[in-house]
């Protein structure tokens, strides 16, 4: 075989080997697949027979299996945020509520019910102003809330309206109502109000359920006094339990939500509301990222005992419930951290 032949068929080789064709190679060199070969030119038979060269086993080429492709995601469509303000908005109002409170040792309004805690709750008073140290005191503050009935049922957090004994609710085309507290469930964080109203706004409502961790959400309220501010996030988490005696299972949002927010809705991407905004974990008493909003389906369960009796009712084991690590599961001679540890049983439980 020539020089140019060889680096011919070296070419050809080395081609067939990238479009994925197995190739086989003998003593005298790489041997193309019947399928390539042109057809041999006929000769007369040769008048003395030789005898045929033993056969070598052919030793196959090992080629690299093709690259699998990466499987890729459609890119998330962003709510139309504009749309669920313009249609949603005018359903969510501001509260201002003024009552008296006890205040025990010494306070700054940062404001009061602002505890060590730092799920802090609620904004109340003036920033900066010292507090007297004891006794009842007088107090203002404000919220957030929602219309869920054309007839004046509003929705809010228990601690807005907590001591409160004038309440009045106002709407984004300006109007105020003052709102009757219908009732408010401490345990779930939720209270119900009532205005003299008819044909008022409403907003959609939605399943929590439905909403999973990734999920764009926007919340509308009136963080510290701002109404009709709108903010968006994901949601970071469901079924969220918080410190307290709260029997919540919470959404954590990273919306941006402050003290005023309180009681405000939280709306998925399609405009239906599916939280109330509740609380955010904070040491500075501002927004870090971590809030957190009670599923509107816990909500409406509340709103419905209060309206038909006036109060709620809630199961309890009685038993206090502590998640078992691994060094808890050994003591107890368990070879696995499952369960749950009941760390003590109110008296009188059934």
């Amino acid at each position: 075989m020539t020089q140019t032949a060889k680096l011919t068929l070296t070419a050809t080789a080395a081609a067939l080997l990238a479009a994925g064709v197995t190739l086989t190679t003998t003593a005298s060199g790489w041997t193309v697949p019947a399928l390539f070969k042109g057809k041999e030119p006929t000769t007369a038979a040769a008048t003395t027979a030789t005898a045929p060269a033993p056969a070598e086993a052919p030793v196959a080429v090992a080629l690299a299996a093709p690259a699998v492709a990466a499987v890729t995601m459609p890119p998330a469509q962003l709510p139309n945020y504009r749309a669920i303000v313009q249609t949603q908005g005018p359903a969510v109002v501001g509260i201002t509520v003024a009552g008296l409170h006890k205040v025990d040792g010494p306070a700054m309004a940062e404001g009061p019910g602002m505890e060590d805690d730092p799920f802090f709750r609620f904004f109340r008073g003036v920033p900066g102003m010292r507090m007297p140290q004891q006794g009842p005191q007088p107090f203002r503050g404000q919220g957030s809330g929602f219309i869920i009935s054309s007839d004046g049922i509003v929705l809010t957090n228990a601690h807005v309206v907590r001591d409160a004994k004038q309440v009045t609710v106002k709407l984004s085309d300006r109007r105020e109502f003052a709102a009757q507290v219908l009732g408010s469930d401490p345990a779930t964080d939720i209270a119900v109000l009532k205005l003299d109203a008819k044909g008022l706004p409403t907003v959609q409502l939605g399943d929590p359920k439905q909403v999973q961790v990734g999920d764009y959400v926007l919340a509308i309220g009136a963080p510290y006094g701002f109404e009709q501010t709108a903010t968006q996030g994901i949601v970071s988490a469901k079924g969220r339990s918080l410190p307290g005696d709260s029997v919540v299972p919470f959404i954590q949002t990273d919306a941006a939500v402050n003290p005023g927010n309180s009681g405000g809705p939280l709306f998925d991407a399609a405009g239906r509301v599916v939280g109330v905004n509740a609380q955010i974990f904070s040491q500075s008493g501002g927004f870090q990222g971590l809030a957190f909003s009670i599923p509107v389906d816990v909500a409406l369960k509340v709103k419905d005992q209060i309206v038909a009796h006036g109060k709620v009712e809630h199961a309890r084991l009685g038993v206090t419930l502590q998640d078992l690590s691994a060094p808890l599961a050994a003591s107890f001679g368990l070879t696995a951290p499952d369960g749950a540890l009941v760390s003590s049983v109110q008296p009188g439980s059934a």
